[in-house]
């Protein structure tokens, strides 16, 4: 239930060996994709940790409890629906529908993910009805809306470049604020520069 008015979800597959950077372990194989990955969350908890709004983590196949997501900060929750836009959709449904205001959803591989952008987002919630976090790929790394825009989840070929130009098309009536654009890790491409990724490659 809703203590603020503000909630972040996190989505999050459970870090699992051949489950997690399908695309990415293609080139480095599974366990260094999972390092990665592993890597990642802790980084995106401590990213979120401190931020002053209600959190929610929302896991793939079932819920931890005894993992890095501390259940006295965290709602813990599990993914449903038969894809990402259905999964998404039923979460802000759920927070929608628990009285929050403004709801914000992140993923969780994300090195350039910063507190002040879910800030900004809260902050720019204010004057527009959605914000969009556009990624590199043609996708997006974070959205956050004060009230269910239920086309914005259907008719989408999840992962393609197309996600983001085909979101603002279904919300061209709408007031959109975009952040700024950041680098999402599904492929080696995406961290071939990125030194401290790069170390947990296997040898």
């Amino acid at each position: 239930m809703a203590k603020g008015k503000n909630l972040i979800i996190i989505f999050t597959r459970n870090p699992e060996l051949g489950k997690v950077k399908t695309r990415l372990a293609k080139t480095i194989g599974n366990e260094s994709a999972l390092n990665i990955y592993k890597f990642l969350l802790n980084y995106t908890e401590k990213t979120i940790r401190n931020i002053d709004c209600d959190k929610a983590i929302y896991y793939t196949s079932d819920v931890k409890h005894n993992d890095i997501w501390d259940e006295t900060i965290y709602q813990k929750h599990l993914q449903k629906g038969d894809d990402l836009g259905l999964r998404m959709l039923n979460a802000f449904d759920n927070a929608f529908k628990n009285n929050y205001q403004k709801v914000v959803i992140v993923g969780s591989d994300l090195f350039d993910l910063q507190s002040k952008h879910i800030e900004e987002t809260f902050r720019n919630l204010d004057n527009h009805n959605v914000v969009i976090g556009p990624a590199k790929d043609g996708g997006y790394y974070l959205l956050g809306m004060k009230k269910l825009y239920t086309q914005v989840f259907k008719n989408k070929v999840w992962g393609t470049e197309t996600v983001r130009k085909n979101t603002m098309q279904d919300l061209q009536n709408e007031s959109v604020f975009l952040l700024e654009e950041l680098n999402d890790i599904d492929t080696y491409d995406d961290m071939k520069d990125n030194s401290t990724l790069k170390n947990f490659i296997k040898q």
